[in-house]
């Protein structure tokens, strides 16, 4: 009986190896490409309503980033792996956070920032500490104020597409004026390249959900504190501010909470520093939005809890089971 048992042991192969034991066959490039995936309805749709502009910018921004992550690794003596996937979501990313009318130098600029600043400074992927794409966006408002608060209205909307317009988070807190919900869920109306659309950005979202790489904490909770907060302002004066569901389908908070809240690197790593994140950004954009002086808030509520996500996993790291102080 011993013989036989030695025999089935060596006959399956049994590995003995150290933590952590990883139980999927998962990799970066794998997360990285199903990720690039998700965001084929978001760019599709702004090709759909925006034509060759939306082109010209997501090509541009992606080529602009991967060969700012080569040169960079090549510069620091590190191999090069641009072709990981990790470069062509910034690039992407960055692209579908810009208008359809931002000029093509300005994307490159920002692509550059975005990779070089906002990543291989802090050591390249897995170390940076903001969103690399949320990072160039930000440079690029600091930079071309004008420039990437110009909008045009989309082409399937009026037949041209070079009508500057505003968007409807601008109409709302300048004008106060109400887009129909309808037309912000399919994304007819102006705005960033992947913003428009909610419905296109949940399909990829879900997608990514169903593929297990996102926590649903933190889109839904990102999103429930977003509908929370802008509800109580409704409440308080619906005469004045919009419904909670304009705050959720308006603008970038569809993008931000199931692409940029849900990065990997960025965000805490306890339950409760995840709660403490999304709630905490929620907040952030409904104040920004109704109080601020832009009428946007979701790039600078990712940023400003992606700036204390170090803080929260150190103060919310679980005890270690039988610690005693």
């Amino acid at each position: 009986m011993e013989k036989e048992a030695k025999e089935q042991e060596s006959a399956v192969g049994l590995i003995i190896t150290s933590s952590p034991h990883i139980l999927k066959e998962t990799s970066i490039p794998k997360i990285m490409h199903t990720v690039i995936m998700a965001l084929i309805p978001a760019m599709a749709v702004s090709i759909y309503f925006f034509r060759l502009r939306a082109v010209i910018m997501i090509v541009t921004c992606t080529l602009a980033s991967m060969l700012t992550e080569a040169f960079f690794q090549r510069l620091r003596k590190r191999q090069v792996t641009v072709y990981d996937g990790s470069a062509i979501i910034t690039g992407i990313l960055l692209a579908l956070t810009l208008p359809p009318s931002f000029p093509v130098f300005g994307a490159v600029l920002g692509a550059v920032f975005a990779v070089a600043i906002g990543k291989q400074f802090f050591g390249g992927l897995g170390y940076n500490i903001f969103n690399p794409a949320l990072l160039g966006r930000a440079f690029l408002q600091a930079t071309y104020p004008v420039l990437i608060t110009t909008w045009t209205e989309p082409f399937a909307k009026k037949g041209v597409d070079a009508i500057a317009t505003a968007t409807p988070l601008a109409l709302m807190k300048f004008e106060g004026k109400m887009v129909p919900l309808l037309d912000l869920f399919f994304g007819n109306t102006s705005g960033s390249l992947g913003e428009t659309s909610a419905l296109a950005i949940i399909i990829g979202g879900l997608y990514l959900r169903y593929k297990g790489y996102i926590n649903w904490k933190l889109p839904l909770g990102y999103l429930g504190a977003i509908f929370v907060f802008g509800g109580i302002f409704w409440l308080i004066n619906p005469a004045k501010y919009p419904v909670p569901v304009f705050h959720i389908l308006a603008g970038g908070a569809m993008l931000g909470a199931w692409f940029m809240v849900t990065d990997m690197v960025t965000s805490p790593v306890t339950v409760l520093g995840q709660w403490i994140f999304v709630i905490g950004a929620g907040f952030l954009v409904v104040i920004i939005r109704l109080f601020g002086g832009l009428p946007e808030g979701v790039m600078y509520s990712i940023l400003l809890m992606n700036a204390i996500v170090p803080l929260l996993n150190r103060w919310t790291k679980p005890k270690i089971f039988g610690e005693v102080k």
